[in-house]
């Protein structure tokens, strides 16, 4: 680990940073520019005193999750997340692990999107980022480890992850989880991610084994899509995708018809932004 050059790189990609880039007021009081280090802190979600050490070159080596969070919060490319990993003494994830690193763009896309319900996932259904509204809608997603990351599993593997949808709705959102995944297998081949997610829900899943035996390709979703929330009830939402082909990132965008009960309904949830807790 190289405390001095990683407290130096971290410390001018703070500076360099604008609070406009991250989606923050600038305010009249700000005199320097760039983001202090309790803005930095709170947008890779960890405490402003554990950043500052970093920059003032004490505490323990940043775990290789710490300089994950620290290289999204900060709008890092791909070479300067390399980077960040080697100065903190890790060795620089795979290109198949990169695949985790959300875009400096789409980064900047989703600060725009602070009062919406917004969230990045990979080709395999793990929801990466966040909005706070996405949280109150769906609950908070990027809590998960291991194969529980992917929102396929959990279908099949934890019966509170159905209580989004409608019960009528259930059958089809378990084809198309099937279906999104066979593609990503398809895609990856044998020795992916994919396969490795498949096999673990053939151990503990006998409806995933039904519906992976049928073989359905090409299914996914309209742009509208019924959300069942445990106070709002069912809201009848637009989800709008923007792809990132480069990472194989999906940028999820929930809206309502102007006007409708479930347009109220989710400003409402938006408003008061806390985190669903019942999936």
């Amino acid at each position: 680990m190289n405390r001095a050059q990683l407290a130096d790189f971290l410390r001018t990609r703070r500076e360099a940073l604008q609070p406009e880039d991250v989606g923050l007021p600038r305010g009249p009081r700000r005199r320097t520019g760039g983001l202090r280090r309790e803005e930095v802190a709170a947008l890779c979600g960890i405490s402003a005193d554990y950043y500052g050490r970093i920059e003032q070159q004490r505490g323990p080596r940043p775990s290789e999750q710490m300089i994950a969070a620290l290289a999204r919060g900060l709008r890092l490319g791909l070479d300067e997340r390399d980077h960040l990993f080697r100065l903190a003494g890790h060795l620089a994830p795979e290109r198949a692990l990169r695949a985790e690193h959300v875009a400096p763009g789409l980064m900047r896309i989703m600060d725009r999107l602070a009062d919406t319900p917004a969230q990045v996932m990979t080709a395999l259904g793990e929801t990466l980022v966040q909005t706070r509204p996405a949280q109150a809608l769906l609950g908070d997603e990027t809590r998960f480890t291991g194969p529980e990351r992917a929102c396929v599993y959990r279908w099949f593997t934890r019966p509170e992850s159905r209580r989004l949808y409608p019960e009528e709705d259930h059958g089809y959102h378990g084809r198309v989880f099937t279906a999104q995944l066979r593609d990503a297998y398809t895609r990856e081949g044998p020795t992916g991610r994919a396969a490795a997610l498949v096999a673990a829900l053939e151990a503990v899943s006998s409806e995933f084994v039904t519906l992976w035996a049928a073989h359905d390709v090409g299914l996914g979703y309209s742009d509208r899509k019924r959300i069942q929330h445990p106070e709002a009830g069912v809201l009848q939402l637009y989800c709008q995708t923007l792809v990132d082909p480069a990472n194989a990132h999906v940028l999820l965008v929930f809206t309502a018809a102007p006007g409708s009960e479930s347009a109220e309904r989710l400003e409402l949830l938006s408003v008061v932004g806390q985190v669903r807790s019942d999936v």
